[in-house]
């Protein structure tokens, strides 16, 4: 009986990850040109809260180390996507900011990939989406550190 649980559960984590893989090559394909996922991500994390954020904060959003935020914060700059500034209250901190160029960037993207993820859910079945957000909630809350 382990046997076949551990295979099952093997099972499924392969199916997660190949499903993540063809999701992002996908995801990347329709993307607005030189726009990378992560690009996107921070984008839209900024956009939702519609606040500033340190890049450490960034960084524990999205569980990747600070040097990796650092990288796509740099290249967020570079398209001038985000403004970074220094904390008036802490000077070693830094605030960022998504720039007007960055939000309409951001919303270029979410037109470009809603027919994408529209086809999927409208494929699968607003049941199945739901059922399928629940248990993928649940991996990921037992995957937490």
């Amino acid at each position: 009986m382990t046997e076949n649980r551990n295979s099952l559960a093997i099972t499924l984590i392969s199916e997660l990850l190949s499903a993540d893989q063809r999701m992002r090559n996908r995801l990347t394909r329709v993307l607005p040109k030189g726009m990378e996922i992560s690009h996107f991500s921070v984008l839209n994390n900024l956009a939702w809260h519609d606040g500033e954020k340190t890049p450490a904060q960034l960084a524990e959003t999205f569980n990747v180390t600070r040097g990796a935020m650092t990288n796509t914060l740099n290249k967020l700059v570079w398209a001038g996507y985000v403004h970074i500034r220094p904390d008036w209250d802490d000077a070693r901190r830094k605030m960022v900011a998504i720039s007007p160029a960055g939000r309409n960037a951001r919303d270029d993207a979410i037109r470009a990939i809603t027919p994408l993820i529209s086809n999927v859910a409208d494929e699968l079945g607003e049941e199945q989406v739901r059922a399928t957000l629940e248990t993928l909630r649940a991996l990921r809350r037992h995957a937490e550190d």
